[in-house]
């Protein structure tokens, strides 16, 4: 299952670093990608992986937002 959303906030390939570092920790994702210009984020995963995990990895990564898209 792959679930896409939009990151805001994120300035440089740190940013992009920081949120894939933590999405990636989130218990059934198995992989990510992240792009820094428009914000886009994949998350695949073998089951649903709840919006408030997503949520709470993204803030741990920094002051960044996001909604799915």
């Amino acid at each position: 299952m792959i679930t896409k959303y939009i990151v805001s906030g994120m300035t440089c390939g740190n940013c992009v670093n920081h949120v894939t570092e933590e999405v990636s920790e989130v218990d059934g994702v198995t992989n990510v990608s992240v792009t820094l210009d428009g914000g886009a984020m994949l998350v695949e995963s073998a089951e649903h992986v709840p919006f408030d995990s997503i949520i709470e990895a993204v803030q741990e990564a920094g002051n960044y937002s996001v909604v799915e898209a």
